[in-house]
């Protein structure tokens, strides 16, 4: 063998491996990437998850509303990324509790009643107002002594929480909005972000507090990150100062 087929043959062998080389890299920093995101939503492969929507109003059976079917859709990517599978439940049917799979709860405390539930339970220190009649404060946030109004198509407001109930357990996401239209905001904004999140918090809890800007012109993708709330919201909300007072 002379030197010229020698050094052709080492050179091949060489190629072969340096691709080797880097496709088990590229392997490892793939598996790597999906058991973290694994981990910060709770899904390992084959696991079970929730998707609990509220129904739309003025239909005789069970629809989603179409905000909610875009978000779901977006949910659903990350959920077959994840190698999990996941079940649609209506808000007022999910009647179990949180820990054993995770869950993904979406709207506002007034149509979604799970989410209201979770809003007394887990965020004690966040206040939505509910009142039906029109008004400056109708669907206002209140967190700590801070109140965040709602302009329907400028300005709108939506909670994205992780939260879970015990180490072990597997977490509870909410995206509890203004209107549907940051619900889906808030969907949008955990999925292109949930990498930056995952490496902050970790598998811990936490609650943030989004603005949505103009989604009359540019629907749900410009979401400002207003503050992370988590104290505050997972605190609970001080009593009156004169509860007989109040009372009466």
């Amino acid at each position: 063998m002379n030197d010229d087929v020698r050094n052709i043959l080492l050179g091949v062998i060489a190629a072969g491996i340096s691709a080797a080389i880097g496709w088990f890299a590229r392997t490892y920093l793939w598996r790597r990437r999906l058991r973290r995101k694994q981990r910060f939503f709770g899904l390992p492969a084959n696991s079970e998850c929730l998707l609990v929507v509220h129904r739309a109003a003025g239909g005789t059976g069970w629809t989603v509303a179409r905000r909610d079917v875009f978000a779901l859709l977006e949910l659903s990517a990350i959920i077959k990324d994840c190698g999990a599978n996941a079940q649609i439940v209506a808000h007022d049917a999910a009647e179990q509790g949180f820990g054993e799979r995770t869950e993904f709860c979406i709207g506002g405390p007034v149509s979604n009643q799970r989410m209201a539930a979770h809003l007394r339970s887990l965020l004690p220190g966040i206040e939505v107002n509910t009142d039906s009649e029109p008004g400056p404060d109708r669907g206002a946030f209140r967190v700590g002594s801070e109140r965040y109004r709602m302009q329907q198509g400028t300005v709108e407001h939506v909670l994205l929480a992780r939260l879970t109930a015990r180490q072990e357990g597997r977490p509870v996401f909410l995206a509890s909005g203004q209107h549907s239209n940051a619900n889906h905001a808030a969907v949008r904004y955990l999925a292109r972000h949930h990498t930056r999140l995952a490496r902050k918090y970790g598998n811990n809890s936490f609650c943030l507090l989004l603005k949505v800007v103009n989604s009359d012109a540019y629907g749900p993708d410009v979401v400002e990150l207003v503050a992370d709330v988590t104290r505050a919201a997972t605190s609970p909300a001080p009593a009156p100062k004169n509860p007989h007072r109040a009372a009466s």
